[in-house]
């Protein structure tokens, strides 16, 4: 059976390999995790004259160096001063040659976002009126390409690693302490170390170029090495690195000193390991939360504790489910996995469960901010898939439960009919020794003198040198011999416990659940990694609200506005409409026309109407405007200036006697 289910197991690996690598493949270059929600000028708009400076505004925090934030001119020569100053952290500006002519100039950006992903665009405006130009605009993003993609390769590895190292160490303290003398457990722990470690140094060298040029030749550049190491996401991976020399004495002291350790002794040296482990991968875990996701936006104190949680709870899970498979099928058949090591992993990972459940509905509220961004952004789609997939695997590991249960009730049963075979057996091997004993006893006693006599003399006559030699050989070649014997019947019995433990059926069944809970493990951990490198949905809504995309790409509203608006002031002849028209509805100065009709269309004169311009949003206004009466039902205001886009409330007061007058308004998007 194990011949049949061995190339299998390693047939199933391979393709969710292959799976978890095309998965990895198509998730492209890290999105923005930082938005950008305005520009002055805007995308797109055409000014009178030349601007001192350009301005740019993101939804959190960013890094820029000198080289961040540029201005082209139409033949892409470089026409700003290269020396970007940023007020909060979110608002950047950089100052622009003075006499620039007219023409369309192009903006382009690479950041750094504070939750340590990069975050490039490029837009264009013009001066005087739209020209050509030989920029080119749209090109690789930042953290695409070669190094983008071997960044990716490194987050999914050491994400693994990660788990491996946490969820093996822990089910081999609280589940399977015998397990730290099993050979193939050692090798699976070790290897989530050296894994972590191999793609945390390899994230080191490749984040200079990853958030910068993405050449390959930069990844050697010990300068831009010397950069990274002063950043918050360059800290974090020196910090891991310094956690996981401490985790290696850890690793040590496991399967050194504890595998040692007869039971009592062994009891008393699991508290210190287990403090010890939980403090180092509290450690680990906060290397990612205090660099990603957690560390910005909406309740970063509370959420980095949770992600740690969350971390920890996903390695203990699908860690120590990889190590319970590897048990189940490479351990030796000599140290079988017992039933109660099962059953202790089972209740271990129904508490992950429960810390995931809970951990993560708190990060989907904090990272999406509304139901619709489930179905409307990226991150949404693929949450709804780490989702369902975490409620598949919850249904496998269902049954798994059940097979460990009754694991569990036929192991006494099975434990008790071996004994009975071996008592059985020992009583007639017994039986015939004594008979065989008996038989022989009469026909020993009667030749025993004849054959001592013949013996001695036998022994007399031969010398003392030959028979020391004869006996030194045969003693020689008899030990060898029983030594070759002992290692077959070792195999022999080896190979028939494998046959016995194979056969079992609730541990087939077993090994069969726990294997496919696996292989969604895979998959699910795929599926968060390219999650962590996914703009939040909350982000990108924010961006869309603010009229751009977060790649800064959407166009602006252009145009006039026209807001017709029914009043009625409760007096005769106090029923009308008011039309109100801005004209060209864009940041800066605008003329407003507003007109009063007569329910029939017919224009009529009222003795005051008033305007007042107000952005809620961003707490601006009301922004009062005093428009001259022109002619009959007309009234003009021109240089009427909009400092910034976004949805504005535009409420007109019409008094149409000394004591009736009413306020109606409306919203409208400007750009």
């Amino acid at each position: 059976m194990t011949q049949t289910i061995a190339p299998r197991v390693r047939t199933l690996v391979l393709l969710l390999l292959a799976a978890a690598c095309a998965l990895l493949a198509g998730a492209g270059p890290a999105s923005a995790h930082a938005a950008l929600t305005g520009s002055d000028p805007r995308e797109g708009a055409v000014v009178d004259k030349a601007p001192a400076q350009v301005s740019l505004t993101f939804s959190e925090s960013v890094s820029m160096d000198d080289d961040s934030l540029r201005v082209l001119d139409p033949k892409g020569k470089r026409v700003d001063d290269g020396k970007p100053s940023g007020t909060g952290g979110t608002t950047y500006s950089v100052k622009l040659h003075a006499g620039l002519p007219d023409g369309t100039y192009t903006v382009t950006y690479q950041v750094v976002s504070a939750d340590s992903h990069p975050v490039s665009g490029a837009y264009t405006f013009s001066v005087g009126a739209p020209s050509e130009t030989s920029v080119t605009v749209s090109g690789q993003g930042a953290g695409g390409g070669f190094v983008g993609g071997l960044y990716g390769v490194g987050r999914y590895v050491s994400y693994a690693g990660f788990a491996v190292l946490v969820g093996g160490a822990a089910f081999v303290l609280a589940c399977w302490p015998r397990g730290s003398g099993v050979r193939v457990v050692q090798r699976f722990v070790v290897s989530g170390w050296l894994s972590l470690t191999a793609a945390t140094l390899l994230l080191l060298l490749l984040r200079g170029s990853y958030t910068g040029s993405g050449k390959v030749a930069d990844v050697f550049d010990l300068g831009l090495l010397g950069e990274v190491l002063q950043t918050k996401a360059g800290a974090a991976l020196v910090s891991r690195l310094l956690l996981l020399a401490a985790a290696a004495l850890f690793i040590a002291v496991l399967f050194g000193a504890y595998d040692k350790r007869e039971d009592e002794e062994r009891r008393d040296l699991t508290f210190g390991l287990a403090v010890g482990g939980s403090v180092v991968a509290v450690g680990l875990a906060a290397t990612w939360a205090m660099s990603e996701h957690a560390s910005v936006g909406l309740q970063a104190g509370l959420a980095m504790p949770v992600d740690v949680v969350h971390l920890i709870a996903v390695a203990t899970w699908l860690g120590g489910l990889t190590a319970l498979l590897v048990a189940l099928y490479r351990g030796p058949a000599d140290t079988p996995l017992p039933a109660l090591a099962v059953s202790r992993f089972s209740r271990v990972a129904f508490g992950s469960v429960i810390a995931l459940v809970v951990t993560g509905t708190y990060q989907s509220w904090r990272q999406l901010g509304s139901w619709t961004a489930f179905t409307d952004t990226r991150y949404g789609q693929l949450l709804l898939v780490k989702i369902g997939l975490v409620a598949v695997l919850v249904g496998v590991a269902y049954f798994s439960r059940r097979w460990t249960a009754q694991l569990a009730e036929a192991t006494p049963a099975v434990a008790r009919s071996a004994a009975a075979r071996r008592a059985e057996k020992g009583e007639k091997g017994a039986g015939k020794a004594s008979t065989k004993a008996s038989g022989n006893a009469s026909a020993k006693a009667g030749a025993k003198a004849g054959t001592k006599a013949s013996g001695n003399a036998k022994v007399a006559e031969k010398g003392s040198g030959t028979a020391k030699g004869s006996g030194t050989a045969k003693g020689a070649g008899g030990s060898q011999r029983a030594a070759q014997l002992a290692r077959q019947r070792a195999a022999v019995d080896a190979a028939r416990q494998k046959r016995q433990r194979d056969a079992d059926p609730n541990r087939f069944g077993l090994r069969r659940s726990v294997l496919a809970e696996a292989g969604i493990a895979v998959v699910l951990l795929v599926v968060t990694t390219v999650l962590t490198q996914t703009e939040p949905g909350r982000t990108e809504e924010e961006a869309k609200a603010a009229g751009t995309s977060s790649a800064g790409s959407s166009a602006p509203a252009t145009g006039a506005v026209t807001l017709d608006m029914p009043f009625d002031t409760g007096s005769q002849n106090g029923k009308g409409v008011v039309r109100v028209e801005l004209d060209p509805a864009r940041v800066g100065v605008n003329d407003l026309h507003l007109y009063v009709e007569r329910p029939d269309g017919t224009a009529f004169d009222i003795p005051e109407v008033k305007v007042a311009l107000t952005q809620k949003a961003k707490d601006i206004g009301p922004l009062p405007v005093a428009p001259d009466h022109i002619t009959t039902g007309h009234w003009s205001a021109s240089g009427v200036q909009i400092p910034m886009a976004g949805d504005w409330e535009v409420a007109v007061t019409v008094r149409t006697s000394d004591i009736d007058q009413v306020t109606i308004s409306k919203n409208t998007q400007i750009g």
